[in-house]
C-alpha cells in the first residue's frame, strides 16, 4: 500500500470579516481563534483520502428529517476539512469543530450523548459540552424564532415547553440528532493590524445527543461541525437575519508554500470576477460551459452541461479532489496524457491513477481551464491537479464520478485541490461566486463598512506552527464592526 509522506506543518490564517454585532456583544474589531487541518502530512494513506471523499459525497446526498442539512485544505494527503478550536460556555471550554461550506449549523457533541466519540486519532482532546455546567446557557424551544425560521414554520405538535430538535440521516448511513441551545462563544478579536485581544458573543448551536456511523468513529473524530451553508440555521444566516452581517465569505488555500486565508465578509482586495449561482440549490452550484486542456477545447456531448440534469457544478471546500462525469473525465484524461505518451500508469486502490515522474510536472503536463457562465475561467495548473506521494511518484486529482453514481451520469464537483492558489469569494446575498489567482500565503484586505477602515489580513500574521501537533495551525480572524443603520458569509 502506498503511504503519503508527511507534509511540513504550516501556519494558515483564516479571516472572517463580519458587519455588525455578534450575538449580544458589539466587538467592532477582528476576532481570532485557532483552526487546524483535520489531517496533517503525507502520513495518511490513499485509502483514508478515498474514504473521506466517499463519506463527503454521502453527506452531499443526505436525506434530512424536518428539513435540516448537516454536513460535513489543500493537499489530498491532508484528507480535506479544516477544524477550528472555539470556546463555548461559561466557564469557557475548548471544542474542535470542522469548518465546512456544506454544513448549515454549528453543533457539538453533548454530555450524555449516545455513541459520541470519546477519543480522536487527530491528536486532540475531545470535550463534551454540558449546558448544565455553563452559567450562560439556555435551551431553545420549538416556538423560538430560530426554530421556526430553521424549519420554515412551527413544527407539528409544538408547545412552549418542547425543545427545538434536529435529526439528520446522511447518505453514507451515519446520522446525528440533538437539540438547540444558546450560549456564549469565546473568540480572540483583532484590535488593529496584527493586534489581538479576547472577546465573546452569543450563538445558537446544536447539542448532539446521539450519533451513529462515522460520526462516532475515533479515527477522524472531532467535537462537532461549524457550518457556512446557506440555510437559515447557519451561523452566518443567524447574524444576517438579525441585521448584523452580510452573507459573504472567501477562502484562499496555498498548496505550494502552505498556509492560506478563510474570510467571511467584505473583501476589498484583490478584486474578483464572478458567476451566478444556480438558484434553489442546497449547496454552492455554478454553471460550467466548457473545458479546455492546453490549447484545445474538449468536444463534449451537447447535453453535458444541461442545467436541469447536472444542476450546475458544486464548489465544495469540504471535498478534497475534483469529480467529473465520464463524458468530461475521459476526454480530459486522454488530452492530458497525450503530452506524455510514454507514461506508465498504475491504478492504486481501484481509484487513483498514478505514475512515476521526476521532472517538473508544470513543464510536462497542460493547464486545464474550466469555463463558466459570464466568462469566468478557472485555470488549474498541473501542480494543482496532481499530488505527490513520493519524490518520484504522482497521482491525478481528477476522479470519474460516473463510476460512483447509481445512474452512471455522475456530478461535477470541485474540491480544494483545484481551488487552491485562488481567492474564492461566495456572495450569498447576491447569489454569485467568483475567484482570482492569488498568492494565498500573502494577505488580503477587508473593510469595516461603517468607519471605512481597511485591514490587511495575512496568512501568517497570527498564530504559529508546532511540529508537535497534528496539522498546521490556522488562525480564524473575524472582522466585526458597528451595526449599520439600515441594517455577510
Amino acid at each position: 500500500m502506498m503511504d503519503l509522506r508527511r507534509l511540513e506543518l504550516a501556519v494558515v490564517t483564516v479571516a472572517m470579516a463580519v458587519v455588525g454585532e455578534f450575538g449580544c456583544c458589539s466587538f467592532g474589531n477582528v476576532v481570532t481563534f485557532d483552526v487546524k487541518h483535520k489531517f496533517a502530512g503525507k502520513g495518511k494513506n490513499l485509502s483514508a483520502l478515498r474514504a473521506h471523499d466517499i463519506r463527503r459525497h454521502g453527506r452531499l446526498l443526505s436525506t434530512v428529517d424536518v428539513d435540516l442539512h448537516i454536513g460535513g485544505n489543500g493537499q489530498p494527503s491532508e484528507t480535506g476539512l479544516y477544524f477550528a478550536k472555539i470556546g463555548l460556555g461559561n466557564p469557557s471550554k475548548d471544542y474542535y469543530v470542522q469548518v465546512d461550506t456544506g454544513s448549515d449549523i454549528l453543533w457539538v457533541n453533548c454530555a450524555g450523548c449516545d455513541n459520541c466519540p470519546t477519543k480522536s486519532d487527530l491528536g486532540i482532546e475531545l470535550t463534551l459540552y454540558d449546558p448544565k455546567k455553563s452559567s450562560t446557557s439556555s435551551l431553545v424551544y420549538c416556538d423560538h424564532d430560530f426554530c421556526t425560521s430553521t424549519y420554515d414554520g412551527m413544527l407539528p405538535g409544538c408547545k412552549p415547553s418542547l425543545q427545538c430538535q434536529y435529526n439528520v440521516i446522511y447518505g453514507d448511513g451515519s446520522s446525528t440528532a440533538g437539540y438547540f441551545v444558546k450560549d456564549t462563544i469565546q473568540l480572540q478579536k483583532v484590535t488593529g493590524n496584527l493586534k489581538t485581544g479576547s472577546t465573546n458573543g452569543t450563538v445558537i448551536f446544536g447539542c448532539g445527543a446521539k450519533q451513529s456511523g462515522e460520526l462516532g468513529s475515533s479515527s477522524e473524530a472531532l467535537d462537532g461541525i461549524l457550518g457556512f451553508g446557506q440555510a437559515n440555521s447557519s451561523m452566518i444566516s443567524q447574524l444576517a437575519a438579525a441585521g448584523q452581517v452580510k452573507r459573504m465569505f472567501a477562502h484562499c488555500l496555498d498548496n505550494i508554500d502552505g498556509g492560506g486565508i478563510f474570510a467571511i465578509g467584505a473583501v476589498v482586495s484583490p478584486k474578483v470576477k464572478t458567476t451566478p449561482m444556480v438558484p434553489n440549490q442546497a449547496h454552492y452550484n455554478i454553471v460550467m460551459k466548457a473545458v479546455e486542456v492546453g490549447d484545445a477545447v474538449l468536444e463534449l456531448p451537447s447535453d453535458t452541461f444541461d442545467d436541469a440534469d447536472q444542476k450546475g457544478t458544486i464548489v465544495d471546500s469540504g471535498t478534497t479532489l475534483a469529480y467529473l462525469p465520464s463524458t468530461i473525465y475521459e476526454p480530459l484524461m486522454t488530452n492530458v496524457l497525450s503530452q506524455q505518451p510514454a507514461l506508465k500508469l498504475h491504478t492504486v486502490q481501484d481509484q487513483f491513477t498514478c505514475f512515476k515522474f521526476v521532472e517538473n510536472v508544470d513543464d510536462g503536463f497542460p493547464v486545464v481551464k474550466f469555463h463558466f457562465k459570464d466568462s469566468l475561467v478557472l485555470a488549474v495548473y498541473p501542480h494543482e491537479y496532481l499530488f505527490q506521494i513520493r519524490e518520484d511518484a504522482w497521482c491525478f486529482g481528477w476522479q470519474n464520478s460516473g463510476n460512483q453514481s447509481k445512474d452512471g451520469k455522475g456530478i461535477i464537483l470541485l474540491g480544494d485541490l483545484v481551488l487552491s492558489n485562488k481567492l474564492v469569494i461566495y456572495d450569498i446575498e447576491n447569489q454569485t461566486i467568483g475567484w482570482t489567482e492569488y498568492n494565498c500565503s500573502s494577505s488580503i484586505k477587508v473593510k469595516d463598512e461603517k468607519s471605512g477602515t481597511v485591514y490587511s489580513v495575512g496568512a501568517h500574521d497570527v498564530g504559529s506552527a508546532s511540529t508537535s501537533t497534528i496539522g498546521g495551525i490556522l488562525t480564524f480572524l473575524t472582522l466585526l464592526i458597528a451595526l449599520l443603520p439600515t441594517s455577510i458569509a
